[in-house]
């Protein structure tokens, strides 16, 4: 196990060598320049070439590469062109959000895509699989932006039940002093229930829109693992000894079709790392995603580099983790 995970580390090198040459490169052919963006079209000549001189924009593209791997590799990210932040701060602060976010939004997939995979399956080609699958497909289809926007209207400014963005209200944030940067975590070490329930109520609506999508593809995943399950020979012997149906779905065929449900749920939950750019900055979201989005406009290449190669990490980290996963649910499985 341990020799796998340390071949898996390592052929991850050359996956995150590539993704820096690829943001590097893009960064640098995106129109504009960071120190017009910086100071301004009303600079003269003069105050644009000693701002390159300062951030080493005016030195050639591949010696930008090179010191910035030299930095990436003794662990340096740089600092951000327009705060004078140290990347490495902002990642430290914004992660959590990002994260825990993200854990919302798979928890609301995971909680309500997977049974209605399972109904739709048992249902087969009855309403109710036909309901599912529909939904499913709305689902995929709807753009996160535009459902965002629709969920603020109606239970924020409609309805008045929930906040229409950020992660605690103003008043709540007076007292409260993160620990940890997981806002419901650390509300729960606090005991502080008043808290609590803001932060939950701050998580529920950028969740539901973020989880949208994954929802919908684990709900069709779900139903395909479990009709190809219950059509197995030992699914009609379970059934022939009098087993419950129940005991059969749940005991039988759900467990024996976790694997490739397993794998969708690990590449979504990685995707959501990556994918929040448009929930974050519609929810006002102080997350990675929005932290990146400002910084392409700002052309703050530091800030996007710095959080691209942050998500790419936790990306190929959660899919190493979902590798290992399948030897739980199937110890038939051996790495070597």
């Amino acid at each position: 196990m341990w020799l796998y995970i340390v071949k898996r580390l390592l052929g991850l090198l050359p996956v995150l060598l590539g993704i820096t040459l690829l943001v590097f490169g893009l960064l640098h052919f995106i129109p504009g320049d960071p120190a017009v963006a910086l100071i301004g079209d009303r600079a003269t000549p003069e105050q644009l070439a000693a701002l390159r001189e300062r951030l080493g924009l005016n030195q050639s593209l591949s010696t930008q590469y090179l010191a910035f791997l030299n930095d990436l590799l003794h662990f340096e990210l740089g600092t951000s062109i327009t705060s004078g932040i140290p990347i490495a701060d902002e990642i430290r602060t914004r992660f959590p959000a990002t994260l825990e976010l993200s854990i919302a939004a798979m928890m609301v997939a995971l909680l309500l895509g997977i049974p209605a995979g399972i109904l739709a399956a048992v249902h087969k080609n009855r309403w109710l699989d036909n309901l599912t699958m529909t939904g499913s497909l709305l689902g995929v289809s709807v753009p996160v932006y535009w459902l965002g926007l629709l969920l603020i209207y109606l239970f924020a400014i409609h309805l008045h039940w929930l906040p229409p963005g950020g992660r605690i209200s103003v008043d709540a944030g007076f007292n409260f002093k993160p620990m940890t940067g997981f806002y419901v975590l650390d509300a729960l070490l606090r005991l502080d229930g008043n808290a609590l329930k803001d932060v939950l109520a701050h998580l529920l609506l950028p969740s539901i829109a973020l989880g949208t999508i994954p929802l919908a593809i684990l709900a069709r995943i779900t139903r395909s693992a479990m009709l190809e399950t219950l059509s197995q020979d030992y699914i009609r012997t379970a059934r022939a000894k009098g087993l419950p149906e129940r005991w059969v779905i749940l005991r039988h065929a759900f467990k024996n079709a976790l694997l490739p449900i397993t794998t969708i749920a690990g590449l979504q939950f990685g995707t959501l790392l990556g994918g929040a750019i448009l929930t974050e900055t519609i929810f006002s979201w102080a997350g990675i995603g929005s932290w990146i989005y400002d910084g392409i406009l700002s052309r703050d290449y530091p800030v996007v580099q710095g959080g691209v190669i942050t998500v790419a990490i936790a990306f190929v980290l959660i899919n190493l983790l979902v590798d290992l996963s399948y030897a739980v649910f199937d110890p038939r499985i051996q790495f070597k």
